[in-house]
């Protein structure tokens, strides 16, 4: 079992640190309101706020600064700027490459460890790090630990196998710098990687940063190489964000990770054999930590796609809900739904003319007592704006119902749709919209039937581990909706 995390520092953001509002940050009132986030929030500035953010870019240089920086990055209204130091502040100097260790966790799988090692070599950031390879009882003990001692490595090994958590924290204990560099040994880090993280340290209350996970493969392999190229289950998107519960990017892999080591007090739960990361993120959340996504850096992943070894690694991740319900609750609730966006859709799919009036009532409610949240005093109410955010919302929860139908719930949506002629619509549509709306942003680099199909697999597996997961564990939470949290 892992200790406590840490308690993060009390320092504030730095001068010469700048955020950026995100893209889809809207601004209104003359730049006094901010509408964005992760859970959607709105922000009322001050006419001292509006001052200092005139635009969408905000150097800290004071304490008022710093603490409105902050807000923004804590609300994922904003992301730090690291591309262009302020001259007059610029900062201090990020952490260097050279106070950074990395750690390997492998077992077995020389020949990947060698291409890792390969590539750490290759790169003029990377290549003089010290690299600390943590051989968790390979069945072989004279092949990994050779290998790794060639390429320079300090080896530390498990006479038996105790899983990845511990074989992170070996790492852990044994690395003596100021950063660590989780990646596990089916990874390869493409250049600029480290540098592109790195940066991030300066904000003294980060934890924990991760780079985005791609394919090693960039499809050439099969359908469902094809598929892993354009949605792996390790690869967070391509934009930037904030890491918490319940938010865009609820936690980022341990496959790639750079960490403040004194953030992580002893590391991962060595009780966990899977979502030991997701357990971590969450932990270091809830001290006060903040944890971030970074695409700008990349590191290239050398994902399954043999059919079953595929199937089975999905199952495998859907059984880590249960354990990570009896420790964060409803953070891991497979689906977020508003009462009223749960209400419009269950009076739509009741359908005739009663239901559909009552879900066009709701959203009337629901879009006139959002205007009078948004409204200042004296002006008229923002109704255009509401009905425009109602709607969003009501098509997000529709898609966030669609897709825990045919990935967490299909236990149960199936029978059902087999046993109500009625409900078999309402299903199909689920399934195949979940897929359509999944594959349109790629459509340019795949078609959607061998998408759609890779789709509904993956849910298949995922849900039938989940429920597997629950069901041993006796974790029904790991099951149940939450509502989204309560926010500004």
């Amino acid at each position: 079992m892992s200790a406590g995390i840490s308690a993060p520092p009390t320092a504030r953001l730095p001068d010469g640190f700048a955020v950026r509002l995100d893209p889809a940050t809207r601004r209104r009132d003359d730049g006094g309101t901010l509408l964005g986030g992760s859970p959607l929030r709105l922000f009322r500035l001050s006419q001292r706020a509006r001052d200092l953010l005139p635009g969408d870019r905000l150097v800290v240089r004071d304490a008022t600064t710093a603490a409105l920086a902050a807000r923004l990055l804590d609300a994922g209204m904003a992301h730090p700027d690291l591309g262009r130091p302020d001259l007059a502040h610029p900062g201090p100097a990020p952490t260097p490459c050279s106070d950074v260790t990395v750690v390997v966790p492998v077992r077995d799988r020389p020949a990947a460890l060698d291409r890792l090692l390969t590539a750490l070599r290759a790169d003029p950031a990377t290549s003089g790090l010290p690299v600390i390879v943590v051989d968790d009882g390979s069945t072989d003990p004279a092949t990994v630990p050779p290998l790794a001692r060639a390429a320079g490595a300090t080896v530390v090994r498990h006479d038996t196998a105790r899983g990845p958590a511990a074989a992170r924290n070996a790492g852990l204990r044994a690395a003596t710098t100021t950063a660590v560099a989780f990646l596990d040994s089916d990874c390869v880090p493409r250049p600029g990687w480290l540098e592109a993280l790195l940066p991030h340290l300066t904000d003294p209350r980060l934890a924990a940063v991760a780079p985005r996970i791609v394919a090693l493969d960039e499809g050439g392999g099969g359908w469902l190489s094809r598929y892993e190229a354009l949605a792996g289950a390790l690869d967070m998107g391509a934009n930037p964000a904030s890491v918490r519960p319940l938010s865009a990017v609820s936690y980022v892999p341990s496959a790639a990770l750079l960490a403040r080591r004194s953030a992580l007090g002893g590391g991962f739960d060595e009780t966990m054999q899977v979502a030991e990361d997701v357990d971590l993120v969450w932990r270091l959340a809830a001290a006060g930590w903040r944890v971030r996504y970074e695409p700008a850096g990349s590191v290239a992943h050398d994902h399954r796609t043999a059919p079953i070894d595929w199937l089975r690694r999905r199952a495998f991740y859907g059984s880590g809900a249960a354990l990570l319900a009896a420790r964060h609750g409803s953070a891991v609730a497979p689906l977020v739904l508003a009462p009223s966006s749960a209400l419009v859709w269950g009076l739509a799919v009741t359908g005739g003319r009663r239901g559909w009036a009552g879900a066009a009532a709701v959203l009337g409610w629901t879009t006139l007592r959002l205007a009078r949240r948004l409204a200042r005093p004296g002006d008229p109410l923002p109704v255009t704006l509401s009905a425009r955010l109602v709607a969003r919302g009501t098509a997000s929860a529709g898609s966030a119902l669609a897709r825990a139908v045919t990935r967490h719930s299909w236990p149960v949506a199936l029978p059902i749709a087999l046993a109500v002629p009625r409900a078999r619509p309402w299903v199909l549509a689920a399934a195949v919209g979940d897929a359509a709306l999944a594959w349109w942003p790629h459509r340019r680099r795949g078609g959607p039937i061998g998408f759609a199909l890779a789709r509904r697999l993956e849910d298949l597996a995922y849900g039938a581990g989940l429920w597997s997961g629950a069901l041993r564990h006796r974790q029904l939470s790991a099951l149940l909706p939450a509502t989204p949290p309560r926010v500004e």
